[in-house]
């Protein structure tokens, strides 16, 4: 991963890492990238994320790597050094599993009273499913982001992307523990900072849960899947085929943005089918409108849209697989 932050801003910062595979790995990543030092404390088997070598070093490859054995004292107390030294402790285990090592927070932080401590789980350290096992496929299941992915036809893909590890793990974490760093540099006093992934990924829903309310106060009725306002309701804000098989995303939400598209087009005539100009989703206008620009879409190949859209503001882009974000550079290196 590219660093993403000025490598300066947590210089001094030590952060002992206890977490595995992938959200307390990238979590720790990302502060290593701020400028935090990383000690990463793995059993003597290593990190099960080994078996994938290429994400084990993505993650891993910059930081300090010291074994101890969780099963032992000298292990135990292994631990306990490190932490009464650090800033910050990530922890990945499921909840208890620390304070059954006599390494629960309160313990630590009476020999380390700085000392910020985050636990990331998929359900929290309280409640029904704090206990049980999962992986990221389960975290969206049960927080209602996957529903949310689920296609016309009503299948639900598995996306590539681990959201529940990234979005609802990783993300949080570094922002509980940056807000936590400051709190501790401000009064001197350390934080337990509690990262449920689930939870988190629920909060997630806002903009769902937004547009079902605006759905139902324009219309008396819930919406379908896929026929709200950023669901598929929408010819303006929908993702079509190309007719070679590639797939272009149009973002013209806004009225302007939909106006400057039709013309580029050589459609003017659709300017006004728009949802602020009563089209709304469902609407025989609206559905009409959807099937003109899958047609339309579906002549050409993606580059010809391409090319139609380069000098365009209207909020279309091509969807690009990852070999071709790296090879055309359009993100920003660092």
């Amino acid at each position: 991963m590219a660093p993403i932050q000025d490598p300066t801003l947590l210089e001094g910062v030590t952060v002992l890492d206890l977490s595995r595979n992938l959200p307390g790995p990238a979590t720790s990543l990302i502060l290593q990238q701020m400028g935090a030092t990383i000690v990463k404390l793995e059993p003597p088997h290593g990190d099960d994320a080994k078996s994938m070598p290429m994400l084990y070093q993505a993650l891993n490859s910059q930081k300090q790597i010291v074994t101890a054995d969780f099963r032992t004292a000298e292990g135990i107390q292994i631990l306990k050094d490190h932490a009464a030294k650090a800033d910050v402790l990530i922890d990945g285990f499921r909840p208890g599993v620390m304070a059954e090592m006599g390494c629960g927070y309160d313990t630590l932080k009476a020999a380390n009273s700085r000392l910020v401590m985050c636990c990331i789980t998929g359900y929290g350290q309280q409640g029904p499913l704090a206990e049980k096992a999962g992986h990221d496929i389960n975290y969206m299941a049960l927080s209602g982001v996957l529903a949310g992915l689920q296609t016309a036809n009503g299948d639900i893909p598995v996306p590539a992307v681990q959201f529940g590890d990234l979005l609802g793990g990783t993300a949080y974490a570094v922002q509980g523990i940056l807000a936590a760093l400051l709190k501790a540099q401000r009064t001197g006093q350390g934080s337990l900072v509690d990262v449920s992934m689930t939870h988190n990924l629920w909060k997630q829903n806002i903009m769902p849960e937004s547009m079902e309310q605006m759905w139902v106060m324009l219309s008396g009725k819930p919406a379908r899947h896929q026929d709200d306002l950023l669901s598929g309701g929408l010819a303006c804000y929908n993702v079509y085929r190309t007719a070679d098989n590639r797939h272009l995303a149009v973002g013209s939400l806004e009225h302007k943005f939909w106006k400057v598209a039709c013309e580029a087009m050589g459609k003017p005539e659709w300017a006004g089918i728009h949802w602020s100009r009563g089209a709304m989703p469902g609407t025989p206008q609206a559905r009409e409108m959807l099937d003109n620009m899958r047609a339309l879409i579906a002549t050409q190949p993606l580059a010809h849209w391409e090319q139609v859209f380069a000098s365009v503001d209207a909020c279309i882009t091509p969807v690009l697989t990852r070999a071709e974000v790296k090879t055309r550079g359009l993100l920003r290196a660092g």
